[in-house]
């Protein structure tokens, strides 16, 4: 198995910055893509970042150009930085990790097989 925790999160200004990592751990040779995910109260899970076992990566448009997803192989970590916070970005954020996708990035919850618990990110006006 491989197990997922997140950290980062906390409160912020709106404007401001924060920097979510997601460390795996176990049976890490099963890792290959990772992504990030979050749900607002009420809403559905949705899809934030993604970088595949290669290093490609793709962003959910409302998050493109403040947000950016990078992994440290070595460390087994992904990381993302989030700049320019908007409180509509407060949520949940979960971490997750595929035995697949070496060159495809992956968008979708279903291609996720380990998550971790979440943390909380808020965004205060």
């Amino acid at each position: 198995q491989v197990q997922l925790v997140e950290s980062g999160g906390g409160l912020v200004l709106a404007g401001g910055s924060l920097r979510l990592s997601c460390a795996a751990s176990g049976r890490t040779f099963n890792v290959n893509a990772m992504g990030w995910f979050r749900q607002a109260p009420g809403k559905e899970r949705d899809f934030v970042a993604a970088i595949s076992g290669s290093g490609s990566t793709k962003y959910a448009d409302s998050v493109k150009g403040r947000f950016t997803i990078s992994r440290d192989y070595a460390k087994n970590t992904v990381y993302l930085q989030m700049n320019s916070l908007k409180p509509e970005d407060t949520a949940v954020y979960y971490c997750a990790a595929s035995r697949s996708g070496t060159i495809v990035v992956f968008t979708s919850k279903s291609e996720y097989d380990y998550w971790g618990q979440g943390t909380q990110v808020t965004v205060s006006s």
